[in-house]
């Protein structure tokens, strides 16, 4: 019998609630991107936590949602396999509103596959009146019988030890199935991606930043000058949002590729060369082969 414990778990919840913001707090670190629009996340991301003897393997799911195209298929089967193949569920709600219907299916799912779940109360440092959280963890406990229940800010960082502390005891007897050291299974090309595409989420207005994915052409390190050479291609889907993408004299473009770079260097601490560029696939999200070859089936 090992003296070390592991727990594979899986962060569901719906679109917004805060999920990749608690997987970059509760790994001192940024692997999954963190916006203000919903369905951010488009693939499953691994961060693996190791607190002493515990090994904590994190997936951090899309968020669910009803889908509208073939990319949002493939976003919400992500979640759907994820839950089937772990230990355990954190499911992350906000702190207030109503409960959503999304948060009712997984709930059902759930129950179905009787896994262990802990709850985890997102946003509390946006509640006006902290005497409304008995309610709302009343609400929910009705609906499921989670392992704990355990109001957070993942902005904050409030709570998240508590949290990890209630996970940990979910955590079964066997060996470390990664370095003690690692973070993320995610290659660095994906990483480096996802950096682009994140900045281009905070930039962008509307509908363009779904309708965009990021392919890595190049990435290659100078012999002997700590210079890591990275070459990108934004794909979006009309010659309208290219236009809007590279902006007025290359301004928006110029923007992104700083922002973004100043990401990776702090990331893979190392001097950047990013260049970036823009090309058009019309209605690439309906499209598998694209969805595929932008590594965005989780195949």
């Amino acid at each position: 019998m090992p003296n070390t414990t592991t727990a594979f778990i899986a962060i569901v919840g719906c679109p917004n609630v805060g999920k990749s913001s608690l997987l970059n707090k509760v790994l001192g670190t940024k692997i999954a991107i963190v916006s203000s629009k919903p369905q951010t996340t488009r693939t499953k991301i691994m961060g693996v936590l190791t607190r002493g003897a515990c090994q904590l393997v994190f997936t951090d799911t899309p968020g669910y949602h009803r889908p509208k195209n073939k990319l949002g298929e493939s976003m919400v089967r992500a979640v759907t396999d994820s839950i089937g193949g772990v230990d355990a569920c954190l499911f992350v709600v906000e702190a207030e509103g109503d409960v959503k219907p999304g948060e009712i299916e997984l709930i059902g799912k759930f129950k179905k596959l009787d896994i262990p779940v802990v709850l985890a109360i997102n946003k509390i440092d946006t509640l006006p009146d902290m005497g409304a959280l008995p309610e709302r963890i009343k609400t929910f406990s009705e609906l499921y019988d989670f392992e704990a229940v355990v109001p957070i800010s993942a902005v904050k960082g409030t709570a998240v030890d508590e949290l990890l502390d209630e996970i940990e005891k979910l955590a079964q007897p066997s060996v470390h199935y990664f370095p003690d050291d690692t973070l993320t299974d995610q290659p660095e090309r994906v990483i480096a991606g996802e950096i682009i595409r994140e900045k281009l989420l905070r930039l962008l207005d509307k509908e363009v930043p779904h309708g965009v994915a990021v392919s890595i052409e190049k990435m290659r390190e100078r012999e002997d000058s700590g210079i890591l050479d990275i070459e990108a291609v934004i794909y979006c889907e009309r010659e309208t949002h290219k236009g809007i993408i590279i902006g007025k004299n290359g301004s928006m473009l110029k923007k992104v590729s700083t922002y973004a770079r100043q990401d990776m260097e702090r990331f893979f601490d190392c001097h950047i060369n990013l260049q970036c560029w823009v090309k058009v696939k019309e209605g690439w999200r309906d499209r598998e082969g694209l969805i595929h070859n932008f590594g965005l089936d989780n195949e």
